[in-house]
């Protein structure tokens, strides 16, 4: 027979597409009818499931709020015995809030509003959500869980304290839409584990799974005990559920056994008037109760960068209705790894790329795009554009005669080619791909309505040193030089004139890439980046080049945030901009 201080609890993990409401009803009640399945007292699914994450200006539009609480009512006419918490928008007059529906025996019995609104980076929360002003703990067979959303967890001594505190929640159950970046897990984990030690509870952060648009969510999920210990984690950036039993009998003894827990209660000073509270109860025998959160395995740091670029590529591909890509396939290693990373993400089958060469064009850059190919076996055609350019420059012959060759001939190159991706990707209703780095980005060494061509960048926010890093380890795991190591070892060059290397133009990208990240990402000063020992003129001119070619990045196609700080929604920078740093 059951005890009554032990609950069971399912988490799903899974990947919400925004907007798509019918599809989003149907994995919830997938979800519950599982959780049903295996007697589970509570099923919990991630922040704003209903409507997907980011919805963003969708929420301006009447009708997307109206048939999404239709959603609602429809998911809450399928529940009975157990409790379902699930993410969507509640109105009350003209207010929206970003908040959590608990559901029992067909009927929402409570519903909770997001207090902490995140507006920062990449989320702009303010812009359509009124904030809650109260924290709800719900008691469940007499177990006693305290509901938040994303942002409320982060912000000490606030919503996850006054639920432990003051209304004596056992366990914080957290659903998020928390959007990945390196080494993002072990930030969350560490947070999370700070408030299960501060208020001696059980902690389940439920985290959505899945690409939108330049976001990445990357599951994670954490069960953390009373003790801050680990219990278990939702697997990186795949669908899971995680089914666990809780014992609450042993978090009371803990409490019990640890003195200071009941000092902690009395001097902790509520930022709310009000605590909601509601009790439910379900009907479920369990068999054997014990914590039996399941483990997963942990990621390298370049494995799970990888892991989020297929991710991102794959759901921006096919949740935007493509099934294939088509890119220029140049022989260099950025185009290499854009190829590794889509035939692994769609299956090569689904992988079309073309080569397009020049006078300018090295014999070896042609063969290691076609040993590239057959190693990952997609498709390559080998298209020579040295006619068009010369049909180019003939038109162009009465303009530019007299003057000298310059980057006008070195850009026409880029742009026949990218004309040519587009006229493949038009044709065939293939989703085209740019394959330019965050370092190229960053300094506009890339050509605007040439390489830059496309409607996705899965290397836009990957500098040039990682590319090499994940290069090689995507040979590392297939066992062989998969990517070949002539493409690796090459000097970068974008062969648009005789005997051109990246490194004319630019400064060694070891030095680029970490002056970048001192400037783009820390925003730091020409001292301050002087400081940690970098050349001041060499800093002058990189951050001469990022201020200088805002309008480019403006122009360019999304791509994958894999770094705190990407261009797009998290760096916003003005284009008509005078202000520079001496």
């Amino acid at each position: 027979m059951r005890s009554d201080l032990n609950i069971k609890i399912a988490m799903c993990q899974y990947n919400f597409i925004v907007g798509d409401l019918t599809g989003n009803r149907d994995k919830i009640l997938s979800g519950i009818s599982q959780a049903v399945e295996q007697h589970c007292d509570v099923v919990i699914f991630p922040e704003l499931s209903i409507t997907g994450y980011p919805p963003e200006d969708l929420l301006l539009r009447n009708q997307f709020i109206v048939d999404q609480l239709s959603i609602l009512d429809e998911i809450t006419s399928k529940v009975d015995d157990i409790v379902c918490i699930v993410g969507f928008v509640d109105r009350v007059e003209k207010d929206l809030f970003n908040a959590a529906a608990v559901i029992h025996e067909g009927k929402v019995q409570q519903v909770y509003h997001k207090i902490q609104l995140p507006n920062y980076s990449v989320f702009d929360e303010e812009r359509y959500f009124k904030a809650g002003n109260e924290p709800l703990v719900i008691s469940v067979n007499g177990v006693k869980l305290g509901i938040g959303i994303c942002e409320d967890i982060w912000i000490k001594e606030c919503v996850t304290e006054s639920q432990a505190f003051c209304g004596e929640a056992e366990i914080l159950i957290n659903i998020s839409a928390s959007p990945y970046y390196m080494a993002k897990f072990n930030e969350r984990l560490e947070m999370v584990q700070s408030r299960a030690k501060r208020t001696r509870a059980f902690v389940i952060y439920n985290n959505l799974v899945g690409g939108q648009d330049e976001l990445v969510f990357d599951g994670h999920s954490l069960i953390v005990d009373e003790t801050g210990a680990l219990a278990g984690h939702g697997h990186a950036f795949e669908k899971d559920m995680l089914v666990f039993d809780v014992d609450v009998d042993r978090i009371r003894r803990h409490r019990e056994n640890d003195k200071t827990f009941e000092q902690d209660a009395q001097a902790f000073n509520c930022p709310f008037e009000y605590l909601r509270y509601v009790e439910l109860q379900t009907r479920f025998v369990h068999d054997e109760l014990k914590i039996t959160a399941p483990g997963r395995p942990r990621l390298s740091d370049e494995d799970e960068v990888y892991q989020a670029l297929i991710l991102g590529l794959k759901d921006y591909v096919h949740k935007n209705g493509f099934k294939e890509v088509v890119f220029g396939l140049s022989g260099g290693i950025d185009s290499a790894l854009v190829a590794a990373i889509a035939a692994d993400a769609l299956g090569p089958e689904h992988v079309h790329c073309v080569t397009m060469p020049t006078r300018f064009s090295s014999r070896g850059s042609v063969d290691d795009s076609v040993r590239l190919a057959e190693n990952f076996g997609i498709t390559l055609n080998e298209l020579a554009i040295e006619d068009v350019f010369n049909s180019y420059l003939g038109l162009l012959e009465p303009l530019f005669k007299d003057q000298p060759f310059n980057v006008a001939e070195e850009n026409l190159q880029a742009r026949i080619r990218g004309a040519i991706v587009m006229a493949l990707s038009n044709k065939f209703g293939w989703i085209a791909l740019a394959t330019g780095n965050k370092s190229e980005v960053s300094v506009g060494y890339s050509t605007i309505y040439g390489d830059m061509v496309g409607g996705f960048s899965p290397l836009k926010d990957v500098y040039k040193m990682w590319v090499y890093k994940l290069s090689r380890r995507r040979n590392e795991i297939a066992g062989y030089d998969i990517i070949p190591q002539s493409i690796i070892d090459k000097a970068p060059s974008a062969e648009l004139r005789p005997d051109q290397r990246d490194e004319d133009s630019l400064p060694p990208y070891e030095i680029l890439d970490a002056i970048l990240e001192y400037y783009v990402e820390d925003d730091l000063s020409v001292n301050d980046i002087e400081a940690k020992g970098y050349e001041r003129q060499t800093i002058k001119d990189v951050i001469r080049l990022v201020d200088i070619n805002e309008y480019k990045r403006r122009q360019a196609a999304p791509g994958v945030k894999i770094t705190p700080r990407a261009f797009g929604k998290d760096r916003r920078m003005p284009i008509t901009n005078k202000y520079r740093m001496g």
